[in-house]
């Protein structure tokens, strides 16, 4: 975890747009936007864009002088987030092509390959009725691994309204789940 005072010195630098300091931020974050993002699409070229999009908003939103305020990390999820949001919105309607046969792993029975894949995708469409803020906040805490505290951090809340968004998106999941199955 980052100090107070690192994070602070980490922003101050970033404001005047130092390039040694925008390359260790980009180091320090990418991967976890990139894991965000991933996790959001399951698709690894476009998590891979989205996530370099959120990098360059960034220095856009420090030149305007709109970037974070305390919190690099929380500022750039949250921007994926919405650039997540945006994609579905984009692409709602539009059919997304199953896993080729050919790749199927060969560790396991077909029969199990046939179950998890069934069950992932009842899982991605009962995602997808859930609101951006319910698909945020079951990322973040089951996806990426983040603590209630964290999450709270992230989506600008306080820990009990993370609590009950949790609560609701995972009883609208199960409830999803049901009618998909």
């Amino acid at each position: 975890m980052t100090s107070s005072s690192e994070r602070q010195s980490e922003l101050d630098s970033l404001r005047m747009l130092d390039p040694q300091a925008i390359g260790a931020i980009y180091d320090r974050y990418f991967q976890d936007v990139y894991r965000f993002t991933l996790y959001r699409l399951n698709d690894e070229k476009r998590a891979e864009d989205i996530a370099s999009d959120v990098f360059l908003r960034l220095l856009e939103a420090v030149k305007k002088k709109r970037g974070p305020k305390k919190n690099i990390k929380a500022w750039l999820l949250s921007t994926a987030a919405h650039i997540i949001t945006d994609h579905h919105r984009r692409h709602y309607r539009r059919p997304t092509a199953e896993m080729p046969k050919d790749l199927v792993d060969q560790s396991v029975s077909p029969s199990q390959e046939f179950e998890r894949s069934h069950q992932n995708h009842l899982a991605r469409e009962a995602l997808q009725h859930l609101t951006s803020e319910q698909q945020t906040v079951l990322t973040l805490r089951f996806g990426q691994g983040y603590s209630l505290e964290e999450t709270a951090k992230m989506m600008k809340k306080k820990s009990n309204a993370i609590k009950a968004l949790q609560f609701r998106a995972l009883a609208a999941l199960r409830r999803q789940v049901g009618e998909v199955a």
